[in-house]
């Protein structure tokens, strides 16, 4: 045993080796960083020799070294790549959370590329010479589409939250239904975020049930706001009842100082709803009925990236900006022009908002998709012959804890395969496919559901799948 470890050559001569100059032009690494990697790799031969689970070459013979640099090619390729990669979505889900939500639309990409690779007027005023205030990049679009008196941004609907309570009603009461004491991805609850902001809330009527005199009994001198949340992400049927935003917007004008809040979430600035999708309000809408601020998400129904988004009268949002947690949760250059260039699409009207992904992929209509799927298992089956393929009727999710209730009529690519499960294909696509691609298995099938995956990501998924490998 310490004769076959005295065989492997030292860090020293293998430094000199010609593959080693190769693997520094192939993986971009100094000579210092590599060399740190091929003592590790050196390290695990060793314990591999010496444990009795050494597989390859033995030190010394002529196949040793090719295999010690593949290792290391292997190893420091690994190391030094990215974690955060690319993925193909086919799994029909739009707004898949673990797949990072909404895509960007192109003029969002050109946006911020433009904006990471230069200087720019974050918070420069141009026509004044002056600094500025980075609101301003997105404040204008947002009151012009929602209607609102005025507009900001913060790194997520969370934190939107957080701020509107913290800022607007510290150590005072906020009104809430039971009904719409929600919790949201991560644990987070609205009555966790209420007490963490230092509101008090204040729960009214039952789960199922809320009315108007329940609001009018909890009102009291130490009452700061009245709060609505949209459940977007659960729905409640049978024996309901809620009061309507325009009446809770009358009841407050009734009120002395008190506001009227209201939680999208989701934030459809589009309306889906005459498309036959669903019952989510829209932003505009919601804000012409006179409420005092909303708050949604920028990576949902809107289609853009993280953020929380916060509009409505300016004298509130003139004190939220003001607020010392207002730069504890800003956002960043590159997040405002995702969202600005996302804005700009939706300010350009109804054909520039289909350039959306998450517009475009919620209104794909079912024969295209069908189309799309025929035309797909003909090119796999002209490439390979391994696979057995069916297309059937599915449904589609919109996914990210929004419409919780919709289904999307669309088609589905059931693929078999010769000789490994749907688990193994799953797995292969998923690990050694470039980029991964993340499907669906139902019944011993891998599903594809091309709603949410683009033509040349169709390509990618045909030459993995004619190149899976079976051993």
């Amino acid at each position: 045993m310490k004769e076959t470890l005295r065989m492997i050559p030292p860090v020293h001569e293998l430094q000199h080796h010609p593959q080693f100059a190769v693997i520094v032009k192939q993986t971009r690494l100094d000579t210092v960083q590599l060399t740190k990697q091929l003592k590790i790799v050196i390290e695990e031969i060793r314990k591999a020799i010496l444990q009795g689970n050494w597989n390859g070459p033995l030190p010394g013979t002529a196949g040793f070294i090719e295999e010690l640099f593949q290792l290391l090619l292997k190893s420091a390729t690994k190391e030094f790549s990215f974690t955060l990669q690319r993925v193909i979505n086919a799994t029909g889900t739009i707004l898949h959370t673990n797949l990072g939500r909404a895509r960007l639309s192109n003029t969002a990409i050109r946006h911020v590329v433009e904006t990471a690779e230069n200087y720019s007027n974050l918070e420069y005023r141009l026509d004044q010479g002056e600094r500025g205030s980075r609101h301003s990049h997105i404040e204008a679009l947002l009151t012009k589409i929602t209607g609102a008196e005025a507009a900001m941004v913060v790194n997520n609907n969370a934190a939107a939250v957080y701020l509107v309570l913290r800022a607007l009603a510290e150590n005072k009461e906020v009104v809430v239904s039971r009904g719409q004491l929600v919790e949201i991805g991560g644990s987070f609850r609205i009555s966790s975020i209420m007490k963490e902001s230092g509101a008090r809330l204040v729960e009214i009527g039952t789960t199922n049930k809320t009315h108007l005199y329940d609001y009018e009994n909890a009102i009291t001198p130490d009452t700061a706001m009245i709060m609505k949340v949209h459940t977007s992400n659960f729905k409640v049927i049978g024996f309901t009842e809620t009061v309507p935003t325009a009446e809770l917007v009358q009841f407050t004008k009734t009120l002395d100082d008190v506001i009227y809040y209201e939680d999208l979430g989701s934030g459809a600035l589009f309306d889906f709803r005459q498309h036959g999708i669903g019952e989510e309000p829209v932003v505009k809408e919601v804000i012409a009925m006179g409420t005092d601020i909303v708050t949604f998400s920028g990576d949902k129904l809107l289609g853009g990236p993280q953020a929380g988004i916060i509009a409505g009268k300016k004298t509130f949002i003139d004190r939220l900006k003001k607020h010392q947690l207002a730069r504890v949760v800003r956002v960043d250059k590159m997040t405002l022009a995702a969202l600005e260039g996302t804005l700009l699409d939706y300010a350009r009207g109804e054909k520039a908002i289909r350039n959306i992904p998450t517009i475009r992929d919620l209104l794909r209509s079912v024969n295209e998709i069908d189309e799309r799927s025929h035309a797909f298992v003909t090119k796999l089956l002209q490439r390979t012959a391994i696979f057995d393929a069916n297309i059937f009727p599915d449904v589609s999710q919109v996914g990210g804890g929004t419409m919780p209730e919709v289904q999307l009529p669309t088609m589905v690519i059931a693929l078999r395969h010769q000789s490994l499960t749907a688990e193994q294909l799953s797995r292969k696509l998923r690990i050694e496919a470039q980029p991964a691609i993340i499907g669906r298995i139902q019944k011993d099938e891998f599903l594809l559901d091309l709603r949410t995956v683009s033509k040349e990501e169709e390509e990618l998924i045909l030459e993995a799948l004619a190149n899976i490998e079976t051993h």
